[in-house]
């Protein structure tokens, strides 16, 4: 069964490679630009994974992280990073808010395969 990602970047590049990237083995992939688009679009759709950057226009991704976990739905969702924040701060708050995980930006094809599947619900 096709696991469904959610992926949420404010860089249309980023955006547009790792969506691209994880089509290509076999994931049906969403991709928003904004927060507020990623919170519209979970309205109606659950993901097995959301990746999401830290830094973006209308919320950080730290918030948007707090907001998903409010939701009875999608609270067990693991909700991993991608971003080129590399901060021992920055990863601690996101442990301590529930994430999944961090991967920092840029990261080569394989290994960022690798890093998603392990979030992946089986």
């Amino acid at each position: 069964m096709k696991k469904h990602i959610l992926l949420i970047d404010d860089e249309p590049a980023w955006l547009k490679l790792v969506s691209q990237l994880l089509t290509s083995e076999g994931y049906t992939v969403k991709g928003v630009a904004t927060a507020v688009e990623a919170l519209d679009l979970l309205a109606k759709f659950k993901p097995d994974l959301i990746v999401s950057d830290l830094r973006m226009p209308d919320m950080n991704g730290f918030d948007l992280l707090e907001k998903i976990k409010t939701l009875p739905r999608l609270s067990a969702t693991p909700v991993v990073f991608l971003s080129a924040i590399d901060d021992f701060h920055a990863k601690k708050v996101a442990k301590e808010l529930g994430a999944a995980g961090c991967i920092t930006k840029p990261i080569e094809r394989g290994d960022l395969l690798s890093s998603l599947k392990q979030f992946l619900p089986r």
